[in-house]
C-alpha cells in the first residue's frame, strides 16, 4: 500500500522531486502529504494552488492504482530514498529522485565506475570497453552505464562475463526493453546486477529521457569513464555532470581520423584523465576504496541505513559538505530541537560524525 502513495504523489502534477521531499520533511509520508488540508499544504515552499488543488482532486489515483498493477506484473520494486538500499551517492546530485524502479539488486554503498560512450562504437571501441570492464569488475567494481547499444552494451557485457556487478540505469520505463536486440542481456542484468529507472512504468525511450538519466549513472559512481563520444555526445552530457557532481572523469584516447573520437580526445585535453590500462582508474580511487578492490569480485556493503524523510534532509545537505548545526536549522523547514534529535540519530545509525565546534560531517 506505501507504493501507492508514494507513487500518487509523485503523479500530481507540478511535485517533482525537490517539492516531493519538502513535502515528506513537513508531513513524514506521502500518505499523510496527500490527506493534509489545503492550508497546511499552502504553508510549504514551492507548493503552488495548483499543485493542491491537484492533490485534492484526487485524480492521481488513478493512475497511482494502475501503475501498481504494472508494477506487480513488472517484477520491479520501488526504492525509495528513505530506504536503506538507496544508493547514498544520488543525495550528492542536485535533482536525486523520490525513488526509482529497480529490478535486481540494489545497495546503499558500492564502488562504482560509469563506462559510456558511442551507440555507433568501432570495433576498437567495443574491444577496449569489454576488457577495461572485465577488468574492473575483477577488482571488484561495479560498472555502471545506460544499456544503449554499442559502448554500453559492451560494458554491460565486460563486467558480467568477468562475474561481476553491472548496473544499467535506463531512459525508459523499467517495463520497455530497449533497444530490443538487448533482451537477453535485459534478463542477465536483472539476475545478475541491476536496473533501474525513475520513469513510470510503460514510459518509451524518447530522446528527451537520456540526458535527465545521465545523471543518475554519473551519480552512482565515482568516476565517468568516456570511450568513444562524438563532439555532441550524449556520453559527453554524463562527463558533464561527472565534473559538477566532484567525480573523476576519464577518457580512452582514439584514432583522430575518426569522429567517434573527437569527443573522448577532447576531454583528454580539456583535463580527463587518459586511460589505457586499468591500472589508471583504480590508482584514482580513494584509499579505502583502493582496499576494496584486492578483495575478490564484488562484496556487499556492510554498513547500510534506512532514513526518514526529516533524517534525509539532513544528510542530503551534509553529503555535499560539513555544516556547523546552525547553518543545519536555517537551510531546512526543521526546528533547532528536530535538527538536534535527527543528527543524533543519525549519529547512532553510523551515517554522520560530529566534529569540532557542533560541526556535522557524513561518515566515511
Amino acid at each position: 500500500m506505501d507504493d501507492f502513495y508514494w507513487i500518487g504523489l509523485k503523479a500530481v502534477p507540478g511535485i517533482g522531486n525537490v517539492a516531493f521531499r519538502r513535502l515528506l520533511e513537513r508531513f513524514d509520508t506521502p500518505e499523510a502529504a496527500l490527506n493534509a488540508s489545503p492550508a497546511a499544504l499552502s504553508g510549504i515552499r514551492g507548493i503552488a494552488p495548483a499543485v493542491i488543488e491537484g492533490i485534492k482532486s484526487g485524480e492521481w489515483r488513478r493512475f497511482a492504482e494502475k501503475e501498481c498493477r504494472r508494477l506487480e506484473v513488472s517484477g520491479a520494486c520501488l526504492v525509495t530514498y528513505i530506504s536503506h538500499d538507496y544508493p547514498k551517492s544520488l543525495f550528492e546530485i542536485p535533482d536525486p529522485p523520490a525513488f526509482l524502479y529497480v529490478k535486481g539488486k540494489l545497495y546503499s554503498c558500492e564502488l562504482s565506475i560509469a563506462i559510456v560512450g558511442s551507440r555507433r562504437a568501432t570495433s576498437y571501441g567495443v574491444m577496449t570497453t569489454g576488457k577495461l570492464a572485465g577488468a574492473l569488475a575483477g577488482h571488484g567494481v561495479c560498472i555502471v552505464s545506460g544499456m544503449a547499444r554499442g559502448v554500453d552494451t559492451a560494458a554491460h557485457k565486460g563486467a558480467l562475463q568477468a562475474g561481476g556487478r553491472s548496473i544499467g540505469v535506463l531512459g525508459c520505463g523499467i517495463d520497455k526493453i530497449y533497444p530490443p536486440e538487448n533482451r537477453a542481456l535485459f534478463g542477465e542484468m536483472a539476475g545478475k546486477g541491476c536496473l533501474v529507472s525513475e520513469f513510470p512504468l510503460g514510459t518509451l525511450p524518447l530522446a528527451e529521457n537520456f540526458p535527465r538519466r545521465n545523471r543518475i549513472i554519473s551519480g552512482l559512481s565515482s568516476g565517468v569513464l568516456v570511450v568513444e563520444a562524438a563532439e555532441k555526445s550524449g556520453s559527453l552530457i554524463t562527463a558533464q555532470y561527472a565534473l559538477e557532481q566532484g567525480r573523476d572523469v576519464f577518457a580512452v584516447p582514439g584514432n583522430i581520423s575518426i569522429a567517434t573520437s573527437r569527443g573522448s580526445n577532447r576531454l583528454i585535453k580539456q583535463g580527463a584523465k587518459l586511460v589505457d590500462c586499468v591500472e589508471d582508474i583504480l590508482e584514482e580511487l580513494p584509499p579505502e576504496a583502493r582496499a576494496a578492490t584486492n578483495a575478490p569480485l564484488f562484496q556487499p556493503p556492510v554498513r547500510s541505513f534506512a532514513l526518514t524523510p526529516k533524517e534525509a534532509v539532513i544528510y542530503e545537505l551534509l553529503v555535499r559538505s560539513p555544516l556547523h548545526i546552525d547553518d543545519i536549522i536555517s537551510q531546512t523547514e526543521l526546528t533547532a530541537g528536530e535538527v538536534s534529535s535527527m543528527l543524533l540519530h543519525l549519529e547512532l545509525k553510523g551515517a554522520v560524525t560530529p566534529l569540532p565546534g557542533t560541526h556535522y560531517a557524513v561518515t566515511g
